[in-house]
């Protein structure tokens, strides 16, 4: 069954769709806690007591020795959080040695389905292919997911695929079809999937004939 994880540092955002109780994680980076301008550290730790699931922590050194340090202090923070370090060599060596002190590791900036399965042998958790931004270049992002499902089924590889970089419903729909563990979406994308014009209709319609209905003085 896929996951679905909102992707956002918005601590509102999460708190509404937490209470519908939809979702199941929650991804964050730089950029997202840089829009809210606040503190990354409390932002973390206020998501992880909303949510029941796994949240994203972003690391921003780019050698591997700095990565785990960000990463332990991340993971000391909260039982919910995993880091995430990037798809590089120094990134893959953290991820290695993270996950051998028992913490989660969501690698992210996956773009081919090689980077993949180097991730997968590293020992991650989670990886993040960016399907959004290979479409953005002309590039068939879910054709990247169905590359690394069919890799990771072939030698039983437990990683789990998260489909980042998700623009809209139709993204969701195929990640799922593709076999992805977990689809992390903006929020407007996240409400997007509740809503078709049909059902629109159809409640305005039932509500209209409501009225009609000879009601009891």
């Amino acid at each position: 069954m896929v996951k679905i994880f909102l992707d956002t540092a918005n601590v509102s955002e999460v708190k509404y769709a937490a209470d519908i109780g939809l979702i199941e994680g929650c991804t964050t980076n730089p950029t997202l806690i840089m829009k809210e301008g606040r503190d990354y550290n409390e932002t973390l730790v206020e998501i992880c007591n909303i949510v029941n699931g796994p949240v994203s922590a972003e690391t921003v050194a780019l050698d591997a020795e700095g990565m785990v340090r960000e990463g332990e202090a991340f993971a000391k923070l909260h039982k919910n959080i995993i880091i995430k370090v990037p798809m590089t060599q120094q990134g893959m060596k953290a991820c290695r040695l993270l996950t051998a002190k028992g913490i989660r590791v969501n690698v992210t900036l996956c773009f081919q389905a090689n980077q993949a399965l180097l991730a997968a042998k590293a020992g991650a958790f989670i990886i993040s292919p960016f399907i959004g931004r290979l479409d953005d270049i002309s590039q068939d992002g879910m054709q990247l997911i169905r590359d690394i499902r069919q890799i990771y089924d072939n030698y039983g590889f437990g990683t789990q695929i998260l489909a980042a970089s998700i623009r809209h419903p139709i993204h969701v729909l195929e990640s799922a079809k593709a076999g992805a563990n977990i689809a992390t979406l903006p929020f407007k994308v996240w409400e997007q999937l509740f809503q078709h014009p049909l059902t629109d209709k159809g409640i305005k319609q039932f509500l209209d004939d409501w009225e009609k209905v000879p009601k009891k003085k």
